[in-house]
Protein backbone atom coordinates (compact mmCIF):
# COMPACT_ATOMS: atom_id res chain seq x y z
CA UNK A 1 0.00 0.00 0.00
CA UNK A 2 1.39 3.40 -0.99
CA UNK A 3 1.71 6.22 1.54
CA UNK A 4 -1.10 8.23 -0.05
CA UNK A 5 -3.44 5.25 0.41
CA UNK A 6 -2.74 4.88 4.15
CA UNK A 7 -5.54 7.26 5.29
CA UNK A 8 -8.08 4.92 3.65
CA UNK A 9 -7.03 1.82 5.62
CA UNK A 10 -9.89 2.23 8.13
CA UNK A 11 -12.41 2.24 5.27
CA UNK A 12 -11.44 -1.38 4.59
CA UNK A 13 -10.69 -2.56 8.12
CA UNK A 14 -14.05 -1.54 9.60
CA UNK A 15 -16.31 -3.56 7.24
CA UNK A 16 -13.79 -6.42 7.25
CA UNK A 17 -13.74 -6.75 11.03
CA UNK A 18 -17.51 -6.25 11.21
CA UNK A 19 -18.04 -9.09 8.72
CA UNK A 20 -15.79 -11.42 10.73
CA UNK A 21 -17.66 -10.63 13.95
CA UNK A 22 -21.03 -11.11 12.23
CA UNK A 23 -19.90 -14.49 10.91
CA UNK A 24 -18.76 -15.61 14.34
CA UNK A 25 -22.04 -14.44 15.88
CA UNK A 26 -24.08 -16.40 13.33
CA UNK A 27 -22.01 -19.54 13.95
CA UNK A 28 -22.53 -19.27 17.71
CA UNK A 29 -26.20 -18.24 17.71
CA UNK A 30 -27.68 -20.45 15.00
CA UNK A 31 -28.04 -24.02 16.29
CA UNK A 32 -26.85 -26.81 14.02
CA UNK A 33 -29.18 -29.72 13.38
CA UNK A 34 -29.34 -32.52 10.78
CA UNK A 35 -30.99 -31.53 7.49
CA UNK A 36 -32.89 -33.61 5.00
CA UNK A 37 -31.71 -33.40 1.40
CA UNK A 38 -34.67 -31.16 0.54
CA UNK A 39 -33.94 -28.84 3.45
CA UNK A 40 -30.25 -28.75 2.54
CA UNK A 41 -31.14 -27.76 -1.02
CA UNK A 42 -33.40 -24.92 0.16
CA UNK A 43 -30.82 -23.77 2.71
CA UNK A 44 -28.22 -23.78 -0.07
CA UNK A 45 -30.36 -21.67 -2.43
CA UNK A 46 -31.13 -19.15 0.29
CA UNK A 47 -27.55 -19.04 1.55
CA UNK A 48 -26.11 -18.36 -1.90
CA UNK A 49 -28.58 -15.50 -2.39
CA UNK A 50 -27.75 -14.12 1.06
CA UNK A 51 -24.00 -14.39 0.42
CA UNK A 52 -24.28 -12.40 -2.79
CA UNK A 53 -26.49 -9.70 -1.30
CA UNK A 54 -24.36 -9.31 1.81
CA UNK A 55 -21.15 -9.37 -0.22
CA UNK A 56 -22.39 -6.54 -2.42
CA UNK A 57 -23.46 -4.51 0.62
CA UNK A 58 -20.17 -5.07 2.46
CA UNK A 59 -18.26 -4.40 -0.74
CA UNK A 60 -19.90 -0.98 -1.03
CA UNK A 61 -18.90 0.22 2.44
CA UNK A 62 -15.22 1.06 1.73
CA UNK A 63 -16.27 3.46 -1.04
CA UNK A 64 -18.65 5.21 1.38
CA UNK A 65 -16.34 5.22 4.41
CA UNK A 66 -13.49 6.42 2.22
CA UNK A 67 -15.56 9.36 0.99
CA UNK A 68 -15.41 8.31 -2.65
CA UNK A 69 -19.07 7.72 -3.50
CA UNK A 70 -22.61 8.09 -2.18
CA UNK A 71 -24.22 4.92 -0.83
CA UNK A 72 -26.20 4.17 -4.02
CA UNK A 73 -23.15 4.85 -6.18
CA UNK A 74 -21.01 2.66 -3.92
CA UNK A 75 -23.55 -0.16 -4.06
CA UNK A 76 -23.63 0.16 -7.85
CA UNK A 77 -19.81 -0.01 -8.06
CA UNK A 78 -19.68 -3.04 -5.75
CA UNK A 79 -22.42 -4.90 -7.63
CA UNK A 80 -20.74 -4.09 -10.93
CA UNK A 81 -17.48 -5.47 -9.56
CA UNK A 82 -18.78 -8.66 -7.95
CA UNK A 83 -21.01 -9.47 -10.95
CA UNK A 84 -18.09 -8.76 -13.34
CA UNK A 85 -20.18 -6.27 -15.29
CA UNK A 86 -17.72 -3.38 -15.50
CA UNK A 87 -20.11 -0.42 -15.62
CA UNK A 88 -18.75 2.35 -13.40
CA UNK A 89 -19.70 5.64 -11.79
CA UNK A 90 -16.16 6.47 -10.65
CA UNK A 91 -13.91 9.08 -12.21
CA UNK A 92 -10.74 7.02 -12.56
CA UNK A 93 -8.64 10.12 -13.22
CA UNK A 94 -9.03 11.27 -9.59
CA UNK A 95 -9.72 7.98 -7.75
CA UNK A 96 -6.94 6.87 -5.34
CA UNK A 97 -5.05 3.77 -6.54
CA UNK A 98 -6.18 1.64 -3.59
CA UNK A 99 -9.82 1.93 -4.67
CA UNK A 100 -8.95 1.19 -8.30
CA UNK A 101 -7.20 -1.99 -7.16
CA UNK A 102 -10.05 -2.87 -4.79
CA UNK A 103 -12.77 -2.79 -7.42
CA UNK A 104 -10.62 -4.78 -9.88
CA UNK A 105 -9.92 -7.34 -7.17
CA UNK A 106 -13.69 -7.62 -6.58
CA UNK A 107 -14.08 -8.43 -10.27
CA UNK A 108 -11.32 -11.01 -10.15
CA UNK A 109 -12.99 -12.78 -7.20
CA UNK A 110 -16.40 -12.33 -8.80
CA UNK A 111 -15.15 -14.22 -11.83
CA UNK A 112 -14.77 -17.26 -9.58
CA UNK A 113 -17.92 -16.54 -7.56
CA UNK A 114 -18.46 -16.18 -3.84
CA UNK A 115 -19.23 -19.86 -3.37
CA UNK A 116 -16.17 -20.98 -5.33
CA UNK A 117 -14.02 -18.93 -2.97
CA UNK A 118 -15.85 -20.36 0.06
CA UNK A 119 -15.26 -23.88 -1.19
CA UNK A 120 -11.57 -23.47 -0.42
CA UNK A 121 -12.68 -23.56 3.24
CA UNK A 122 -16.06 -25.36 3.27
CA UNK A 123 -16.39 -29.02 2.31
CA UNK A 124 -18.87 -31.83 2.82
CA UNK A 125 -22.46 -32.15 1.63
CA UNK A 126 -23.31 -28.50 2.25
CA UNK A 127 -20.30 -27.51 0.17
CA UNK A 128 -21.64 -29.51 -2.78
CA UNK A 129 -25.12 -28.06 -2.28
CA UNK A 130 -23.75 -24.51 -2.35
CA UNK A 131 -21.56 -25.27 -5.38
CA UNK A 132 -24.53 -26.56 -7.35
CA UNK A 133 -26.85 -23.80 -6.13
CA UNK A 134 -24.58 -21.08 -7.55
CA UNK A 135 -24.85 -22.76 -10.94
CA UNK A 136 -21.31 -24.01 -11.53
CA UNK A 137 -21.28 -26.50 -14.43
CA UNK A 138 -17.60 -27.38 -14.09
CA UNK A 139 -16.96 -30.77 -12.47
CA UNK A 140 -13.35 -31.22 -13.49
CA UNK A 141 -12.15 -33.75 -10.92
CA UNK A 142 -13.62 -36.70 -9.01
CA UNK A 143 -14.07 -34.65 -5.81
CA UNK A 144 -15.29 -31.13 -5.12
CA UNK A 145 -12.08 -30.22 -3.29
CA UNK A 146 -9.93 -31.25 -6.26
CA UNK A 147 -12.22 -29.40 -8.68
CA UNK A 148 -12.06 -26.15 -6.71
CA UNK A 149 -8.30 -26.45 -6.24
CA UNK A 150 -7.78 -27.02 -9.97
CA UNK A 151 -9.94 -24.05 -10.97
CA UNK A 152 -8.27 -21.68 -8.48
CA UNK A 153 -4.78 -22.76 -9.54
CA UNK A 154 -5.64 -22.29 -13.22
CA UNK A 155 -7.11 -18.87 -12.49
CA UNK A 156 -4.01 -17.74 -10.58
CA UNK A 157 -1.68 -19.13 -13.25
CA UNK A 158 -3.50 -17.20 -15.97
CA UNK A 159 -3.25 -14.08 -13.79
CA UNK A 160 0.53 -14.43 -13.53
CA UNK A 161 0.94 -15.09 -17.26
CA UNK A 162 -1.32 -12.16 -18.17
CA UNK A 163 0.52 -9.69 -15.95
CA UNK A 164 3.85 -10.81 -17.37
CA UNK A 165 2.62 -10.49 -20.96
CA UNK A 166 1.26 -6.99 -20.38
CA UNK A 167 4.52 -5.83 -18.75
CA UNK A 168 6.54 -7.21 -21.69
CA UNK A 169 4.29 -5.18 -24.01
CA UNK A 170 5.11 -1.98 -22.13
CA UNK A 171 2.23 -1.63 -19.69
CA UNK A 172 3.07 -0.44 -16.13
CA UNK A 173 2.92 -3.21 -13.51
CA UNK A 174 -0.03 -1.69 -11.60
CA UNK A 175 -2.02 -1.27 -14.80
CA UNK A 176 -1.08 -4.80 -15.86
CA UNK A 177 -2.44 -6.34 -12.66
CA UNK A 178 -5.72 -4.42 -12.92
CA UNK A 179 -6.29 -5.17 -16.61
CA UNK A 180 -5.42 -8.86 -16.26
CA UNK A 181 -7.94 -9.22 -13.44
CA UNK A 182 -10.52 -7.37 -15.51
CA UNK A 183 -9.93 -9.43 -18.66
CA UNK A 184 -9.86 -12.86 -17.00
CA UNK A 185 -13.03 -12.15 -15.04
CA UNK A 186 -14.59 -10.67 -18.22
CA UNK A 187 -15.39 -7.67 -16.02
CA UNK A 188 -13.57 -4.86 -17.79
CA UNK A 189 -12.72 -2.34 -15.07
CA UNK A 190 -9.85 -0.11 -16.16
CA UNK A 191 -7.83 2.62 -14.48
CA UNK A 192 -7.78 4.51 -17.78
CA UNK A 193 -10.66 6.72 -18.90
CA UNK A 194 -10.21 5.44 -22.47
CA UNK A 195 -9.91 1.81 -21.37
CA UNK A 196 -7.45 -0.29 -23.41
CA UNK A 197 -7.61 2.31 -26.18
CA UNK A 198 -5.53 4.65 -24.01
CA UNK A 199 -2.37 2.62 -24.73
CA UNK A 200 -2.60 2.75 -28.54
CA UNK A 201 -0.76 -0.57 -28.69
CA UNK A 202 -1.61 -3.48 -30.96
CA UNK A 203 0.45 -5.79 -28.73
CA UNK A 204 -1.50 -4.84 -25.60
CA UNK A 205 -4.77 -5.28 -27.49
CA UNK A 206 -3.60 -8.73 -28.64
CA UNK A 207 -2.82 -9.82 -25.07
CA UNK A 208 -6.22 -8.52 -23.96
CA UNK A 209 -8.00 -10.47 -26.70
CA UNK A 210 -6.33 -13.71 -25.57
CA UNK A 211 -7.15 -13.06 -21.91
CA UNK A 212 -10.79 -12.22 -22.72
CA UNK A 213 -11.12 -15.45 -24.72
CA UNK A 214 -9.61 -17.38 -21.81
CA UNK A 215 -12.03 -15.68 -19.42
CA UNK A 216 -15.10 -16.49 -21.48
CA UNK A 217 -14.17 -20.18 -21.98
CA UNK A 218 -15.44 -22.55 -19.31
CA UNK A 219 -12.86 -24.21 -17.08
CA UNK A 220 -13.52 -27.71 -18.37
CA UNK A 221 -12.44 -26.69 -21.87
CA UNK A 222 -9.50 -24.71 -20.50
CA UNK A 223 -8.32 -27.80 -18.63
CA UNK A 224 -8.32 -29.75 -21.90
CA UNK A 225 -6.24 -27.00 -23.53
CA UNK A 226 -3.82 -26.87 -20.59
CA UNK A 227 -3.38 -30.64 -20.88
CA UNK A 228 -2.79 -30.20 -24.64
CA UNK A 229 -5.83 -32.25 -25.59
CA UNK A 230 -6.40 -30.01 -28.60
CA UNK A 231 -8.72 -32.34 -30.50
CA UNK A 232 -11.00 -32.91 -27.51
CA UNK A 233 -11.19 -29.15 -26.92
CA UNK A 234 -11.92 -28.39 -30.57
CA UNK A 235 -14.81 -30.86 -30.54
CA UNK A 236 -16.63 -28.78 -27.91
CA UNK A 237 -19.65 -27.13 -29.47
CA UNK A 238 -19.33 -23.96 -27.40
CA UNK A 239 -15.76 -23.32 -28.55
CA UNK A 240 -16.61 -24.05 -32.18
CA UNK A 241 -19.66 -21.79 -32.01
CA UNK A 242 -17.55 -18.94 -30.60
CA UNK A 243 -15.04 -19.45 -33.41
CA UNK A 244 -17.81 -19.41 -36.02
CA UNK A 245 -19.19 -16.15 -34.63
CA UNK A 246 -15.75 -14.55 -34.82
CA UNK A 247 -15.20 -15.78 -38.38
CA UNK A 248 -18.54 -14.27 -39.45
CA UNK A 249 -18.73 -11.04 -37.48
CA UNK A 250 -15.11 -9.82 -37.49
CA UNK A 251 -14.90 -9.41 -41.30
CA UNK A 252 -18.42 -7.94 -41.48
CA UNK A 253 -17.66 -5.44 -38.71
CA UNK A 254 -14.29 -4.60 -40.25
CA UNK A 255 -16.02 -3.86 -43.57
CA UNK A 256 -18.54 -1.62 -41.81
CA UNK A 257 -15.73 0.28 -40.07
CA UNK A 258 -13.83 0.69 -43.32
CA UNK A 259 -16.81 2.10 -45.18
CA UNK A 260 -18.40 4.03 -42.29
CA UNK A 261 -15.32 5.42 -40.56
CA UNK A 262 -12.88 5.22 -43.51
CA UNK A 263 -10.44 2.93 -41.72
CA UNK A 264 -7.75 0.95 -43.50
CA UNK A 265 -8.16 -2.82 -43.86
CA UNK A 266 -5.63 -3.55 -41.12
CA UNK A 267 -7.09 -1.01 -38.68
CA UNK A 268 -10.63 -2.20 -39.40
CA UNK A 269 -9.73 -5.85 -38.69
CA UNK A 270 -7.84 -4.85 -35.53
CA UNK A 271 -10.70 -2.79 -34.15
CA UNK A 272 -13.30 -5.37 -35.18
CA UNK A 273 -11.47 -8.32 -33.59
CA UNK A 274 -10.88 -6.55 -30.28
CA UNK A 275 -14.35 -5.10 -29.85
CA UNK A 276 -16.24 -8.18 -31.08
CA UNK A 277 -14.33 -10.37 -28.61
CA UNK A 278 -14.97 -7.81 -25.87
CA UNK A 279 -18.70 -7.86 -26.58
CA UNK A 280 -19.03 -11.65 -27.00
CA UNK A 281 -17.08 -12.29 -23.81
CA UNK A 282 -19.12 -9.59 -22.02
CA UNK A 283 -15.86 -7.97 -20.84
CA UNK A 284 -16.59 -4.43 -21.93
CA UNK A 285 -13.05 -3.25 -22.67
CA UNK A 286 -13.08 -0.74 -25.52
CA UNK A 287 -10.79 0.84 -28.07
CA UNK A 288 -13.50 2.98 -29.68
CA UNK A 289 -16.90 4.56 -29.01
CA UNK A 290 -20.00 2.36 -28.69
CA UNK A 291 -22.61 4.97 -29.55
CA UNK A 292 -23.80 2.90 -32.51
CA UNK A 293 -23.24 -0.55 -31.08
CA UNK A 294 -25.43 -3.20 -29.50
CA UNK A 295 -24.91 -5.53 -26.57
CA UNK A 296 -26.38 -8.72 -25.20
CA UNK A 297 -25.73 -11.30 -22.56
CA UNK A 298 -27.47 -14.64 -23.17
CA UNK A 299 -24.71 -17.25 -22.87
CA UNK A 300 -23.29 -18.81 -26.01
CA UNK A 301 -24.25 -22.26 -24.76
CA UNK A 302 -27.92 -21.28 -24.45
CA UNK A 303 -27.88 -19.58 -27.84
CA UNK A 304 -26.38 -22.72 -29.35
CA UNK A 305 -29.03 -24.93 -27.73
CA UNK A 306 -31.83 -22.76 -29.13
CA UNK A 307 -30.26 -22.83 -32.60
CA UNK A 308 -29.80 -26.60 -32.47
CA UNK A 309 -33.42 -27.05 -31.44
CA UNK A 310 -34.63 -24.71 -34.17
CA UNK A 311 -32.69 -26.54 -36.88
CA UNK A 312 -33.91 -29.89 -35.53
CA UNK A 313 -37.51 -28.69 -35.72
CA UNK A 314 -37.00 -27.42 -39.27
CA UNK A 315 -35.40 -30.73 -40.29
CA UNK A 316 -38.27 -32.66 -38.72
CA UNK A 317 -40.78 -30.78 -40.85
CA UNK A 318 -39.01 -31.40 -44.16
CA UNK A 319 -37.55 -34.89 -43.60
CA UNK A 320 -39.10 -38.35 -43.27
CA UNK A 321 -39.69 -39.30 -39.65
CA UNK A 322 -37.09 -42.06 -39.59
CA UNK A 323 -34.30 -39.59 -40.57
CA UNK A 324 -34.93 -37.18 -37.70
CA UNK A 325 -32.28 -37.24 -34.98
CA UNK A 326 -32.21 -35.77 -31.50
CA UNK A 327 -29.94 -32.70 -31.54
CA UNK A 328 -26.93 -32.66 -29.26
CA UNK A 329 -24.02 -30.48 -28.23
CA UNK A 330 -20.50 -31.56 -27.36
CA UNK A 331 -19.13 -30.45 -24.01
CA UNK A 332 -15.73 -31.10 -22.46
CA UNK A 333 -17.32 -34.02 -20.57
CA UNK A 334 -18.76 -35.54 -23.77
CA UNK A 335 -21.80 -35.36 -26.02
CA UNK A 336 -24.99 -34.10 -24.37
CA UNK A 337 -28.41 -34.51 -26.02
CA UNK A 338 -30.65 -31.47 -26.24
CA UNK A 339 -33.59 -33.25 -24.65
CA UNK A 340 -36.98 -31.84 -23.69
CA UNK A 341 -36.01 -30.77 -20.12
CA UNK A 342 -32.88 -29.00 -21.37
CA UNK A 343 -34.79 -27.22 -24.10
CA UNK A 344 -37.62 -26.31 -21.71
CA UNK A 345 -35.18 -24.82 -19.20
CA UNK A 346 -33.33 -22.89 -21.92
CA UNK A 347 -36.53 -21.58 -23.51
CA UNK A 348 -37.83 -20.57 -20.09
CA UNK A 349 -34.63 -18.68 -19.33
CA UNK A 350 -34.59 -16.87 -22.66
CA UNK A 351 -38.25 -15.89 -22.33
CA UNK A 352 -37.77 -14.58 -18.81
CA UNK A 353 -34.59 -12.81 -19.88
CA UNK A 354 -36.42 -10.96 -22.67
CA UNK A 355 -39.29 -10.02 -20.34
CA UNK A 356 -36.84 -8.60 -17.79
CA UNK A 357 -34.97 -6.79 -20.55
CA UNK A 358 -38.18 -5.14 -21.73
CA UNK A 359 -39.21 -4.17 -18.17
CA UNK A 360 -35.75 -2.81 -17.31
CA UNK A 361 -35.58 -0.79 -20.52
CA UNK A 362 -38.97 0.76 -19.77
CA UNK A 363 -37.90 1.64 -16.21
CA UNK A 364 -34.72 3.31 -17.49
CA UNK A 365 -36.77 5.37 -19.92
CA UNK A 366 -38.91 6.52 -16.98
CA UNK A 367 -36.09 7.20 -14.50
CA UNK A 368 -33.53 8.73 -16.88
CA UNK A 369 -35.75 10.16 -19.61
CA UNK A 370 -33.30 8.99 -22.26
CA UNK A 371 -34.15 7.75 -25.79
CA UNK A 372 -35.43 4.18 -26.07
CA UNK A 373 -32.41 2.95 -28.03
CA UNK A 374 -30.01 4.28 -25.38
CA UNK A 375 -32.01 2.66 -22.57
CA UNK A 376 -32.13 -0.65 -24.45
CA UNK A 377 -28.35 -0.61 -24.87
CA UNK A 378 -27.62 0.33 -21.27
CA UNK A 379 -29.96 -2.20 -19.66
CA UNK A 380 -28.82 -4.95 -22.04
CA UNK A 381 -25.30 -4.17 -20.86
CA UNK A 382 -26.43 -4.42 -17.21
CA UNK A 383 -28.53 -7.56 -17.53
CA UNK A 384 -25.93 -9.25 -19.73
CA UNK A 385 -23.11 -8.14 -17.36
CA UNK A 386 -21.39 -6.77 -20.47
CA UNK A 387 -20.21 -3.41 -19.14
CA UNK A 388 -20.34 -1.41 -22.36
CA UNK A 389 -21.88 2.04 -22.08
CA UNK A 390 -22.81 4.85 -24.43
CA UNK A 391 -22.54 7.43 -21.68
CA UNK A 392 -25.82 6.92 -19.88
CA UNK A 393 -24.06 5.45 -16.84
CA UNK A 394 -21.56 7.67 -15.04
CA UNK A 395 -20.87 9.86 -12.00
CA UNK A 396 -23.90 12.07 -12.72
CA UNK A 397 -26.42 9.26 -13.30
CA UNK A 398 -29.55 9.46 -11.15
CA UNK A 399 -29.86 7.14 -8.16
CA UNK A 400 -33.11 5.63 -9.45
CA UNK A 401 -31.41 4.68 -12.72
CA UNK A 402 -28.51 3.09 -10.86
CA UNK A 403 -30.92 1.02 -8.74
CA UNK A 404 -32.59 -0.34 -11.91
CA UNK A 405 -29.19 -1.27 -13.32
CA UNK A 406 -28.15 -2.85 -10.00
CA UNK A 407 -31.20 -5.12 -10.20
CA UNK A 408 -30.29 -5.99 -13.79
CA UNK A 409 -26.68 -6.85 -12.93
CA UNK A 410 -27.66 -9.08 -10.00
CA UNK A 411 -30.32 -10.91 -12.02
CA UNK A 412 -27.89 -11.37 -14.89
CA UNK A 413 -24.99 -12.67 -12.79
CA UNK A 414 -27.19 -14.99 -10.72
CA UNK A 415 -28.84 -16.26 -13.90
CA UNK A 416 -32.32 -15.03 -12.91
CA UNK A 417 -33.64 -18.37 -11.65
CA UNK A 418 -31.35 -18.41 -8.61
CA UNK A 419 -32.93 -15.19 -7.34
CA UNK A 420 -36.43 -16.66 -7.57
CA UNK A 421 -35.42 -20.08 -6.22
CA UNK A 422 -33.72 -18.32 -3.30
CA UNK A 423 -36.88 -16.38 -2.51
CA UNK A 424 -38.95 -19.55 -2.95
CA UNK A 425 -36.63 -21.42 -0.59
CA UNK A 426 -37.02 -18.64 1.99
CA UNK A 427 -40.80 -19.06 1.82
CA UNK A 428 -40.49 -22.87 2.10
CA UNK A 429 -38.22 -22.71 5.15
CA UNK A 430 -40.49 -20.16 6.79
CA UNK A 431 -43.47 -22.47 6.35
CA UNK A 432 -41.46 -25.38 7.76
CA UNK A 433 -40.55 -23.37 10.83
CA UNK A 434 -44.18 -22.38 11.46
CA UNK A 435 -45.23 -26.03 11.39
CA UNK A 436 -42.73 -26.98 14.11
Amino acid sequence: MKQEDAPFAAAFLVPGIASILLGLALCLCIPAHPLTMQEAMHHGNLLVLYIWLYGCLAGALPFVLGGQLTFVQALFEAVSGWTTTGLSVMDVTVTPPIFLFYRSFMQFCGGLGFVMIMMTFVQGRMGMVLYNAEGHPDKLMPTLRETVRTIVLMYMAFLAVGVGAYVLCGMPVFDAVLHTMGALSTGGFSNQAESIGAYHSAAIEGVTVVLMLVGTTNFAILLLLVRRKWQDALRCSELRFLGALLVVFVPVTALALMTGLYMSLGEGLRQALFNIVSALSTTGYATMSYERSTAGGIKLSRTLIMLKASFAELRARVSPEHEVRTPSITRAQGRTPVDAPTLRATAGFVTLYLLLFSAGTLLLCITEGAPLASCMFEFASSLGTVGLSIGLTGPSTRAATLLVEIAGMLLGRLEIFLVFTGLGSAAFLLRQRRRR
